[in-house]
Order: structure tokens, then sequence, then C-alpha cells
């Protein structure tokens, strides 16, 4: 059985340590992730040239589900790459973690790139994010396999989508199956800059409310266009049946399906690289829902989940036995 169902982009992360200085010369937001094309992202990656580079398998729900397969649960990940070294890299490293892939996931298209994204570190560990999604970005509503999706406990969809009118139209459609198989939906807002300008196509996959919502405090006030998050999570609410909102250092807040409010504190680490973080908090706590975990109880294990990732460079554990190890160190 697949416990979950996971639909997001494809994409491989090259992350370099730069000073704010360069994001500065460069106008790009701190923080944030900004979409570009292939030529942008060249000319960012020469203007880098003798900086350290480390490459790795990403996307924000390729993250999660591989931490998810990684903390016990059988997956599957829907996505498209092209037949190049990037779309061949993630497709062996998500295979060999034992996550099944859509048989249609790799394209034929003469000259198509896969998805890859450049992310920037700077000192106190934020990153920013500049994402070319390449083919990814036309990822088919016919790459949905309804068999497999019907059979899942929880179909997880990532907010990137939303910067896609194909692949949201994917997302409403796998939404729409999980709807009439009673399989349990979850969505990530994904990164403030999907709120505020595809919130139409995230409200299009959100449809008429799923179980579970992810966000950190900003996508939350960004969503309700207000600067307290009281508000925020009264109008999430609406949205899902469990919110869950992550507040940095502070840990985070989930509101379980009664609207009971629950505090979870973070834990005290020095942090190194803060990408993937929401992603792996995700994954976490899912796991831990699945497993038949409580809200409270999956908040407090996905904060410590990601307090341990942060400490270390890159949004994933090196090895799905790490994250097992992780778990099984959990108290």
């Amino acid at each position: 059985m697949t416990h979950i169902f996971g639909l997001g982009n494809a994409i491989v992360d090259v992350e370099v340590d730069v000073e704010d200085s360069f994001l500065d010369e460069q106008n790009l937001p701190k923080g944030q992730m900004i979409l570009v094309d292939s030529q942008q992202v060249s000319a960012l990656t020469a203007a880098l040239e003798g900086s350290k580079m480390q490459r790795c398998s990403g996307g924000s729900a390729a993250n999660t589900i591989f931490a998810a397969q990684g903390f016990g649960l059988q997956t599957s990940y829907t996505c498209k790459v092209a037949d190049d070294i990037n779309g061949r890299y993630f497709l062996d490293e998500m295979g060999a973690a034992g996550i099944r892939l859509n048989a249609n996931c790799m394209s034929t298209e003469a000259g198509a790139s896969s998805g890859q994204c450049l992310v920037m570190i700077s000192r106190d560990a934020q990153r920013t994010m500049c994402t070319d999604l390449g083919i990814s970005a036309s990822l088919p509503a016919d790459a949905i396999e309804e068999s497999a999706l019907a059979k899942a406990e929880v179909f997880y969809v990532e907010g990137y989508l939303s910067s896609s009118e194909n692949a949201t139209e994917a997302a409403e459609l796998a939404h729409t199956i999980a709807q009439a198989n009673q399989v349990r939906t979850a969505v990530s807002l994904s990164d403030i800059s999907m709120v505020t300008i595809f919130k139409a196509n995230l409200q299009r996959i959100l449809g008429n409310g799923v179980q579970s919502l992810f966000c950190n405090e900003e996508e939350a006030l960004a969503w309700a266009a207000t600067d307290r998050l009281d508000i925020a999570i009264s109008e999430l609410k609406d949205i899902a049946e469990e919110v869950y909102v992550t507040v940095g250092a502070k840990g985070s807040v989930v509101i379980d399906k009664q609207g009971q409010q629950l505090e979870s504190p973070g834990l005290a680490v020095q942090p190194v690289d803060t990408n993937g973080a929401g992603d792996i908090f995700a994954g976490a706590c899912l796991a831990a829902r699945c497993q038949g975990a409580t809200p409270a109880e999956a908040t407090k294990f996905a904060n410590h989940a990601a307090a341990h990732l942060i400490t270390q460079y890159g949004a994933r554990l090196k090895t799905p036995q790490d994250y097992a190890e992780l778990k099984s160190a959990y108290t």
C-alpha cells in the first residue's frame, strides 16, 4: 500500500555560499524564491565562478516524500524530468530510496532540460533561490496514475505547482481523484511568492478544502493580508481541517480538527542552512500522523526533524537510513 502519493516539481539543487552583497548586486530578494529561465541561472552561475557548489536532488514535495519514506512510509512521486544529467540524477536518487515513480516521468522531448534551482546560502543560514522549472513546468494531467492515487492514504502536493498552468491542472485533477476515493489531501503553500503572485491557482488546487495545510508564518500572513497570526490562522482554518504553521526558531503552531490551537516550541540549535526545513517538517508530520500520532505529537516530532536538518548543508539528509536513525533517536 502507498501511504503518501506525492505530486510536485522535480528539481536538482545547486547550493553555494554567498555574501549579502552578492544578493544586492544581483537584485535578488533575500530569503525568497524567484522563477528564472536557464539563461538567468547560467549568468548567476558564471558570476559565482570559483565558489564551491554542491549538487543534490530537490523540489519541495520531493524532499517531503523522501523524508516520509525515510521515516518508514511507503511513498510514490509523480513528476516530469528530461533525459539529461539532472533528470537521471533525480530519478536515480528517488528510486534508490524505494520511492515509486510514475511510469511516464521521463520526457523524450528533444532539447528539453530538467528543473534546477540555484540555492544561495547567506551567513545567517537564509536561503535565496532562483528556480528554472525546465520541463517540470509542463507536468501534464495525464501523468496522474489514478489507480495508484486511489489506493493511497494521503495525497500531498506542493504549492509551487501553482506557478504553472499545466501543473495546476494536474494538481486539481489529483485532488478531485483523491476526494472521490476518500484519500486525505495535504497541501503546502511552499513560498510567499506563490501566495502573493499565484494565489488564484493555489485556490484552485485547494478546491473546496483539504485535510492538512502546511505553511510558515510569513506565508500565512500573506495569505490573509494581515500582520496578525491569529487572524491568518482563522482564515486558513476555513480551508483545512488541520493547519500547521512553522514560526522559525520559536517552533510551530498546529490547529487540529476540533479547532484546538497548540504551540510546540522549537529546539535550540545553530542553523547552517534552512533550505528544506519546511519540507522535512511536513514529511515528519505526515509520517507521524500516518503512524498514529496526534497532531500535537506529530508537530513535536516535525520540529525535532527540522531542527536537526538545518544544522547541516542541504535540503535533505544524506540517506534514507539517516532519517530512520533520526527517528530512532527521537524521544
